[in-house]
């Protein structure tokens, strides 16, 4: 009985024994060859977005799909025109410097200027009115706009469905069989989320990765005194709107009064965000101005009076010309090139 439970006990712990070396044999898999998590993520120094992704969490599939909408004129009623015809990456997904306003299909020009796409999982709203207040809207407003793509979104569905390629794309972002509009509205929505712009000079310095010069650092002290009070926070935008004096008198578009049909809104268009801004020119909503230097000399001396004027500006922003070179130095920072040159956002078609 003795030896038979020793026999035992002597083959249970070889077994453990040998367990242990079988396991201990396998190599735990190098950091090359784990695969990692595509998705959203929240740069540390940046708010919480105002997107939710509980219903539509961005996936690798439902991103590649996106950007294949993002960069297909079938969007449009005549299949010339994409959203990036509009939206150029090299600009931080603004429109062309020759280009004040968009253009649409036809050639038909709208009236106000293209304005960058980054951020916009941070964003309150859209559109220079705030017309839009939910970024899966914000392509339907696009595709249906006359002076856009002129099309009906039923009918960009059924070219969908007919496409040879689209609906198993659909299929393996979705699990869906037949594509909807929501589901269209969805991919370009994880594409658009992903354009995040956080690796600026100037977010390298809040790092502590980067310094700034002096000029850049006397720009920054500048900036916070003058611009930061619309240009605010880590997003350099208020997210409000504001008449800034471009004009005196707005018969052909009114802005937020469009919106909100208040004659106190008259005028007033949102704060753009600043990043990217040495890209993104001409600027204002209609693409007025041409360069910074003109932007600056704008607050300077060239504020239009007007009933609905911020109140802030009523004086103008007085700027030296070295001050107005220093604040330039400054936005200057703001450029991220990683983001403009990021080969995840190229059209690989």
């Amino acid at each position: 009985m003795r030896t038979r439970m020793r026999k035992n006990i002597i083959g249970a712990n070889l077994f453990l024994v040998c367990s242990l070396l079988l396991f201990g044999c396998k190599k735990d898999p190098k950091p090359a060859e784990i695969e990692p998590v595509f998705g959203f993520e929240k740069p540390a120094h940046f708010p919480e977005p105002t997107y939710s992704f509980y219903n539509n969490p961005v996936t690798k599939e439902g991103f590649d799909l996106g950007k294949k909408l993002f960069f297909d004129p079938i969007l449009s009623i005549d299949n010339s025109v994409s959203c990036s015809s509009c939206h150029l990456q090299s600009l931080a997904f603004a429109d062309s410097p020759v280009h004040p306003v968009s253009f649409g299909v036809d050639n038909r020009a709208g009236k106000r200027n293209a304005p960058p796409i980054q951020n916009m999982a941070f964003m309150e709203s859209f559109a220079w009115d705030g017309g839009v207040h939910h970024l899966d809207f914000v392509a339907l407003n696009a595709i249906t706009l006359e002076f856009e793509m002129d099309e009906d979104i039923a009918n960009v569905v059924a070219k969908l469905n007919d496409h040879d390629d689209y609906p198993g794309l659909f299929k393996n972002a979705f699990g869906i069989d037949t594509i909807t509009s929501p589901f269209l509205l969805y991919a370009l929505s994880q594409f658009e989320n992903m354009l995040v712009s956080d690796n600026s000079t100037y977010d390298q310095y809040l790092n502590g990765e980067a310094n700034l010069s002096a000029e850049e650092l006397a720009g920054m002290e500048l900036f916070n005194v003058k611009c930061e009070t619309c240009h605010s926070g880590i997003l350099f935008t208020d997210q409000s709107f504001h008449n800034n004096g471009i004009l005196a008198e707005f018969p052909l578009d009114s802005g937020r009064a469009a919106i909100t049909e208040s004659s106190d809104d008259v005028g007033k268009f949102r704060t753009p965000s600043l990043r990217n801004i040495v890209k993104t020119a001409p600027y204002m909503h209609d693409g007025s101005i041409e360069t910074l230097e003109e932007v600056l000399e704008h607050y300077n001396s060239g504020v239009k009076v007007s009933s609905t004027l911020d109140p802030r500006l009523s004086e103008g922003i007085a700027l030296s010309e070295l001050e107005q070179q220093q604040i330039i130095a400054f936005l200057k920072t703001l450029t991220d090139t990683d983001f403009i040159t990021n080969p995840l956002f190229f059209n690989e078609d």
